[in-house]
């Protein structure tokens, strides 16, 4: 899953910014993996496509207005814990580390964490390249003496990123419990190739926790209906870059918790027998079949302290809010 790049540390901002943005800018002209994976999702049912889909430009930024509504607990929560417990993160994380988070996104949380880790370089990777390279430009400015190396990709397929730094342990920091956006296997899989990446250092984890099925659902279908645009977003972005014609008003935003296999299930439902093409194909969605865009797993923290362990991890502290809505846990990669 992951893999070093010989040779591509140093360089300026500027440089490895726009290093950045051709790397994707390739990836993106590629015979375009969105088309491929959206005939396939609409072929048969059931019909589901990957989540990392919603996150272009206007997803981006439609996700982090979620973050910002009230209903939305999971991004205050966790930040009030990186900021509660920074000292304590740094304590077990060691200073002067190579830090690499993995969809890093507007880069907002690892702020809370800079002053106490101190690290020596930091490598943001998100597949979404215009928002990384203003999060990183942004983050630059306000920390001149950091090494700000932006990885414009999606950290879920092989991902070559820069060899380590010498004498500095890699730690990784993956928050927002996206983790809980993989089916069980998919983050074993995850965390296993993260164990490998970060051997000798460690990966500072966001899990969201197991709760009132009502808290849950207010989350993912917010009063001002952003969520809802977040998800409609998806076949917006096919509008814009595949050429497709798909009627957003013609589909619901659907958003419920399924308590057997505690997770949220994100579904763009059809109103209405529809036709749609894409690519010169023609799919047919009937009324009511859904386009599963999303899963969101909850758990405990003894179910993910176990499943860290057969990814090879050794678990350290877990911290948690007083609600038990959210943990952060601390995760050591032996050697």
């Amino acid at each position: 899953m992951f893999g070093p790049a010989p040779g591509a540390g140093g360089g300026t901002l500027s440089a490895r910014i726009l290093e950045a943005e051709q790397q994707l800018s390739g990836q993106a002209l590629e015979g375009s993996e969105f088309q491929r994976d959206l005939q396939r999702a609409l072929a048969a049912p059931p019909h589901a496509i990957s989540p990392k889909y919603f996150y272009d430009t206007e997803g981006s930024r439609l996700f982090d207005r979620i973050c910002e509504l009230p209903e939305y607990y999971p991004t205050r929560t966790e930040r009030a814990l990186l900021a509660e417990h920074a000292g304590a993160i740094a304590a077990v994380a060691g200073t002067g580390a190579d830090l690499v988070e993995f969809g890093a996104g507007s880069c907002s949380k690892v702020r809370l964490l800079l002053p106490a880790l101190q690290p020596r370089r930091y490598l943001p990777i998100d597949i979404s390249t215009e928002h990384l390279v203003d999060a990183a430009v942004g983050l630059r400015r306000e920390h001149p003496g950091l090494h700000v190396q932006p990885v414009a990709g999606d950290y879920t397929a092989a991902l070559r990123l820069p060899d380590p730094l010498p004498g500095a342990r890699r730690v990784g920091f993956f928050p927002g419990s996206t983790i809980g956006n993989f089916t069980p296997e998919e983050a074993l899989q995850f965390l296993r190739g993260a164990a490998r990446l970060l051997r000798g250092g460690g990966l500072l984890l966001g899990a969201d926790l197991v709760k009132d099925p009502n808290v849950l659902h207010a989350a993912y279908n917010d009063a001002q209906g952003v969520t809802a645009a977040f998800n409609l977003n998806l076949l917006a972005r096919a509008n814009r870059e595949l050429g497709t014609a798909f009627d957003l008003d013609r589909f619901w935003h659907s958003a419920f918790y399924n308590a057997a296999q505690q997770r949220i299930e994100m579904h763009l439902v059809s109103r209405c027998r529809q036709q749609v093409a894409v690519d010169g194909h023609s799919y047919v969605l009937e009324a009511g079949q859904a386009l599963h865009t999303e899963n969101s797993y909850k758990f405990s923290i003894e179910g993910l302290r176990r499943l860290a362990v057969q990814a090879g991890f050794r678990p350290g502290p877990a911290w948690t809010d007083p609600g038990n809505l959210f943990s952060v846990h601390w995760l050591h990669a032996p050697e």
